[in-house]
């Protein structure tokens, strides 16, 4: 079954030239996804294409209509759609929520612009609110980009490898990844850990497992405490 992504962006442009990069384009060859960047200002039915107004109360900047989301949810909804709304209130995202994702077959991507989007909008047409951060940035569409990108590698077969391809890397676990190591051997006088070369696979699990609980402990003890 293949996953259907829509994202609808003020700036389409942003996302076209990543979706059709790297993983993403090889999930859309081999028909894992079929990704969109739906352009919001084809559904505003003015001569400027009109997508925002002053809000309501005074304050800053631009509020985005929700007449053109309404309308662009609206036609591309089906019984089986979950709709995901990229905003700085959303819950943080992480990786269960990107496996929990990879599980729908059809998600749509609402991406603000200006100050927002009308509350009314996100109110009645997402199913969740999601944030890669504590920080703003101009649009919705990079975060969007995020989230796309993190779902869709772990559909099947995306990767390769099977499923040992995504169980073992950094939060599958709920921790980071272990240090890992390449050819050569010695480089500038650094040599590769000794256990990594002497075949021995029990000895290397456990030094792995040590590998992951130590770096989390030292970079990201939140993760430990979750």
């Amino acid at each position: 079954m293949s996953l259907r992504i829509d994202v609808l962006t003020v700036f389409p442009g942003m996302l076209r030239g990543f979706f059709g990069e790297s993983i993403l384009r090889r999930a859309v060859a081999m028909g894992a996804a079929e990704i969109h960047a739906v352009d919001l200002r084809d559904f505003s039915h003015d001569a400027r294409g009109t997508l925002d107004d002053k809000p309501y109360g005074g304050g800053a900047g631009m509020l985005m209509k929700p007449e053109p989301l309404f309308e662009a949810v609206e036609s591309l909804r089906r019984p089986d759609t979950h709709v995901v709304a990229m905003s700085p209130q959303g819950v943080p995202f992480r990786q269960d929520a990107a496996r929990r994702l990879a599980k729908e077959s059809h998600l749509i991507f609402l991406c603000g612009h200006y100050e927002g989007m009308d509350e009314r909008a996100v109110e009645t047409l997402a199913d969740e609110q999601l944030s890669i951060g504590d920080y703003v940035l101009t649009n919705g569409a990079l975060p969007a980009a995020v989230v796309i990108d993190s779902v869709t590698r772990l559909l099947p077969g995306v990767l390769g490898g099977g499923e040992e391809a995504t169980a073992k890397e950094s939060f599958s676990e709920g921790l980071l990844e272990q240090a890992q190591y390449t050819r050569p051997p010695v480089w500038r006088g650094q040599c590769v850990p000794e256990v990594l070369l002497n075949g021995d696979h029990a000895r290397m699990e456990r030094w792995r497992r040590h590998q992951m609980l130590d770096r989390t402990v030292r970079h990201r003890p939140d993760l430990i405490q979750q």
